[in-house]
């Protein structure tokens, strides 16, 4: 990609389709891609790339090596170190999931319901599970600002990511199993609110390799129908949650049924599954009954 001896520096916007070029059949989206590692480069937005001056050689050589990793299958927010949600930047590399798009809607119900308590003039209690970036906590902590929230999260890389990505926040991290949370808070929260790992084992060789290579086994996998976590998720929060508190649970777009069957039972009322943008279903909701359990 570097030009001739002698030759003129390409400008920025040449480079970045050259760049997609190289990334065209290895990602899902080159041209996008190939932006945005330019742009990381170069400590500019994408937008500005038209605007900026032409590289400099080390600038290149930098950019093509970045090119030559995402084309390996290193996903594209390891190699910038950040991934963006709800208009968070949110600080990622190795040991961490990276949070996703379709998240967001779990997110947003997540807030809509922290919002509703604010609204009846209560300051929410809200707990995050497999908190894992903490993404989800630091979009309820900038969006119902004031809310009492606790991320919680098993794995200590992970949590380590979340303490960075939390900081300042009034968050508190707890690094620990979902299982045993969190007991002081029994019957007294507001919305616990969770993307749990939910890929069946036997779908592992079916991944993307951005996915089997780089994204932590444990923020992935659940068991051999994907529904363990969901199961442990349910028990959690039936623990933790007040009647009328709600859960949010994100879940594998194949568990469309089999994700709200499991808050079928008298502790719960009011189970729906929600789709994502895209259609597919994402996440279930469901809203603690005043039945004991």
């Amino acid at each position: 990609m570097n030009p001739a001896e002698g030759s003129s520096p390409l400008r920025a916007t040449v480079l970045a389709r050259r760049g997609a070029d190289r990334l065209r059949g290895r990602v899902a989206s080159p041209d996008v891609d190939a932006r945005l590692l330019l742009a990381h480069v170069l400590g500019r937005r994408p937008g500005d790339l038209v605007l900026v001056d032409p590289p400099d050689p080390d600038e290149v050589d930098r950019y093509e090596q970045l090119l030559s990793r995402r084309a390996a299958g290193v996903p594209l927010q390891h190699l910038t170190g950040e991934a963006w949600f709800r208009g968070i930047r949110v600080a990622v590399g190795p040991g961490v999931f990276v949070p996703r798009p379709e998240t967001e809607s779990v997110a947003g119900a997540a807030i809509e319901a922290a919002r509703a308590v604010v609204a009846a003039g209560r300051r929410p209690r809200v707990v995050e599970l497999c908190a894992g970036s903490g993404a989800i906590s630091a979009a309820l902590a900038d969006e119902v600002p004031g809310c009492e929230l606790v991320a919680v999260e098993i794995d200590p890389v992970a949590a380590g990511w979340a303490r960075q990505n939390l900081a300042g926040s009034g968050v508190e991290v707890r690094e620990g199993d979902l299982v045993d949370a969190l007991p002081e808070w029994d019957g007294t929260v507001d919305v616990v609110v969770v993307n749990p790992p939910y890929v069946p084992l036997p779908a592992r060789a079916t991944l993307p390799r951005e996915v089997s290579g780089h994204d932590p086994a444990l923020a992935v996998f659940s068991g051999e129908d994907g529904l363990d976590a969901i199961r442990a998720v349910e028990r959690t929060a039936r623990r933790l949650l007040r009647a009328g508190g709600l859960l949010v649970c994100e879940h594998d777009d194949t568990h469309g049924e089999s994700a709200p069957a499991i808050f079928s039972g008298a502790a719960w009322r009011d189970v729906v599954d929600h789709p994502d943008l895209s259609g597919r279903p994402r996440y279930v909701s469901a809203t603690r009954s005043s039945v004991a359990g």
